[in-house]
């Protein structure tokens, strides 16, 4: 073995033999503090126009969050059939099938971001004025959702690249990329808000330029190499078999995204009505709870990439081993990281909307109800991550879209309908996520049971 496949072996994770314990936080550490890292950046981007560009500026950010997510996570739902396939075959050693799958994800991600450019211009301006966005917001929303939606190349690119390497156990230099690639956000932003003056504009022209980075950064990871995931961009198609296998898996995933992307379009449209002023509440809020949701999100990840390898194995026993464990760390890391972010609320608050004191009450009120809940939604999120490593994405899809989905959208079209409060909107929350966990375990005993009868205890 040469000296640079020596070199990246240190990266990678057996994940099929020794303990799970110590290798699952091995593989959690360095996707948690990715996704924090990334969080950290994209709030940078919130307080600057927070603080630079006033309520209305981040009231404009805020409410497109929602709505991007709804456009981007089919694509995005796609690169989890990549990280499935990619650590099946892995674990299974089957050398021709990764570098097909490899090369089949790249290239699906760069037609799929070039074709979300066309989606997202097109469609800011109309879906916006749906979703009741107030008429002091709604331009300086298309205005970040047009260059926004210039990066989703680079966004593709990066998502479906780090979807194989954490298929392999490589958490690490995907963190590597996003801390350049972040910093380089923040110096911007402070370059074009503060001193060019270009407000929601040039947060997003910083956003995107840094998406560009972080995109090059990852791709010349899988060109370098040496390994039986490597990238050879001569190589570079769409093997329909191995696309097929990825929609098989992803595209439910996406679709989930999707659809609860869009009942957290119409939960917006619902804080909409209450004003700008509990809009940048909302969306301060939103942007602390997602370091909680992040941290909880990693074992979501671990899950997926650990049966997914154990699956192709035929290790089958570990499968058990693995939800226990990824349960019992995502509630720990959910109750801590979660109550200590409503109780510091207020302090946390103030870095958003300093010395506003209704923007802030209106922050912790959603704190109250997401956030001393919110290992709920981890639990949830590791039992389908699980489903899906074993290759049933539609199961954990219909249960998801009907015990969380589904509700809220009856909830608000009943329930506050008759109670127009926001705490009765913010209550639909950990209701769905706790219907939504119960059934999910169900279906994982099920199909446990069977695998383990029809396949042996091997």
């Amino acid at each position: 073995m040469s000296m640079t496949e020596q070199n990246e072996k240190k990266y990678e994770i057996d994940m099929c033999n020794g303990p799970l314990l110590s290798k699952i936080l091995i593989f959690y550490i360095p996707l948690m503090l990715s996704g924090i890292l990334q969080l950290l950046f994209n709030a940078a981007d919130v307080i600057v126009v927070g603080r630079y560009a006033g309520n209305e500026a981040l009231a404009a950010v805020g409410s497109t969050s929602s709505l991007i997510n709804l456009l981007v996570n089919v694509f995005i739902g796609l690169s989890v059939g990549t990280n499935v396939c990619v650590a099946r075959f892995y674990g299974a050693g089957q050398r021709k099938d990764l570098e097909e799958t490899v090369h089949t994800a790249i290239a699906t991600a760069c037609l799929s971001g070039i074709l979300l450019v066309f989606i997202g211009i097109l469609i800011a301006g109309p879906a916006l004025e749906l979703m009741a966005t107030p008429e002091d917001v709604i331009q300086q929303s298309i205005l970040y959702m047009r260059i926004y939606f210039l990066g989703m190349p680079a966004m593709m690119a990066y998502n479906f690249g780090s979807a194989v390497l954490r298929a392999v156990g490589d958490t690490k230099r995907p963190l590597y990329f996003l801390l350049i690639a972040g910093v380089i956000n923040v110096l911007l932003n402070l370059i074009f808000v503060i001193s060019l003056h270009m407000g929601v504009g040039g947060v997003a022209l910083a956003t995107v330029i840094s998406q560009f980075i972080s995109a090059a950064l990852v791709i010349r990871c899988l060109i370098r190499s040496r390994s039986d995931y490597r990238l050879e961009l001569s190589k570079l198609r769409i093997y329909k078999d191995k696309l097929l296998k990825m929609i098989q898996i992803g595209l439910p995933a996406g679709v989930q995204g999707a659809l609860f992307s869009a009942s957290n379009v119409l939960i917006q449209s619902s804080v909409n009505s209450f004003g700008s002023v509990a809009m940048a509440g909302n969306t301060a809020a939103s942007n602390i709870e997602g370091f909680v949701y992040t941290s909880m999100n990693s074992f979501h990840q671990a899950a997926i990439s650990f049966t997914g390898q154990n699956y192709g194995a035929r290790k089958y026993k570990r499968i058990g081993k693995i939800l226990l464990i990824c349960e019992g760390l995502v509630t720990l890391v959910g109750l801590v990281l979660g109550n200590t972010a409503y109780l510091g609320g207020g302090v946390l608050l103030q870095l958003y909307a300093p010395g506003n004191q209704e923007v802030i009450a209106y922050g912790i009120l959603r704190l109250s109800f997401i956030c001393t809940t919110y290992c709920l939604c981890g639990m949830m999120d590791v039992a389908v991550g699980v489903l899906r490593g074993m290759g049933y994405s539609i199961m954990p899809m219909i249960v998801s879209l009907t015990g969380a989905c589904l509700f809220r959208v009856v909830w608000i079209l009943t329930v506050f309908k008759q109670i127009h409060t926001l705490e009765c909107l913010y209550l639909s929350y950990p209701i769905s996520w706790l219907l939504t966990f119960s059934v999910h375990m169900i279906c994982f005993a099920v199909v446990y049971t069977k695998l383990r009868k029809d396949k042996g205890d091997i």
